[in-house]
């Protein structure tokens, strides 16, 4: 039955325990759906390319979608409408936030996996993407997007355990009962969460 997997809340947070865990109640999770999000720098796109690859279901970067070459916005409309032909796929793993189109997202989806790193961190990898990707575009990126770092951006991810970290947490509690909500919170977990063997590749794409 679908539930609530906070893994912070299991006595110890290192990968035994966690692999145990998943072994006990993952085993039955079909993740053919898969949402993944997160706070910027947070490491949706590499978490997403991963578990793809271990599942052998696609992988959605929506940044790829949402910015047209030159950093320019997709029209609210249009977006929604590529959001909607993309949950309608038979199978997929899409990394995103863009709250406008989440629940349409939520509703398609069997599973939520929410990336609840350090906002610390979070603002340190944002910075060391920009370096590594200066004068470049990243490949979960739309083509013509060099990489950039906004003060806007940094605001964002700065903001985010306060404006919307809690208000994520609480919608995912309201849908423990109809999808599977995957909570993972630190590198310990994330790793044991991709190295779980129980996971069963998908054939449909």
């Amino acid at each position: 039955m679908p539930t609530l997997y906070i893994f912070s809340g299991l006595p110890g947070t290192g990968k035994t325990s966690l692999s145990q865990a998943l072994a006990k109640h993952i085993t039955a999770v079909h993740l053919r759906r898969v949402l993944v999000i997160g706070s910027g720098g947070a490491g949706k796109s590499t978490f997403s390319a991963k578990l793809g690859a271990k599942l052998g279901l696609p992988v959605v970067h929506l940044d790829a979608h949402f910015w047209k070459a030159g950093w320019i916005e997709s029209d609210k409309e249009e977006f929604a409408q590529t959001v909607a032909r993309l949950t309608d796929r038979g199978a997929w793993i899409i990394d995103g936030n863009y709250g406008g189109t989440l629940d349409l997202r939520l509703a398609a989806c069997d599973t939520v996996i929410f990336l609840d790193r350090p906002r610390l961190l979070c603002l340190w990898r944002i910075v060391l993407r920009r370096l590594r990707f200066h004068g470049r575009t990243r490949p979960d990126m739309s083509a013509g997007c060099n990489e950039r770092l906004t003060w806007e951006f940094i605001d964002y991810v700065w903001r985010y355990p306060a404006t919307r970290r809690q208000r994520i947490l609480v919608r995912l509690e309201t849908l423990k009962d109809k999808k599977n909500i995957i909570v993972l919170q630190s590198s310990r977990q994330i790793e044991a969460f991709l190295s779980n063997s129980h996971f069963e590749p998908r054939c449909e794409k």
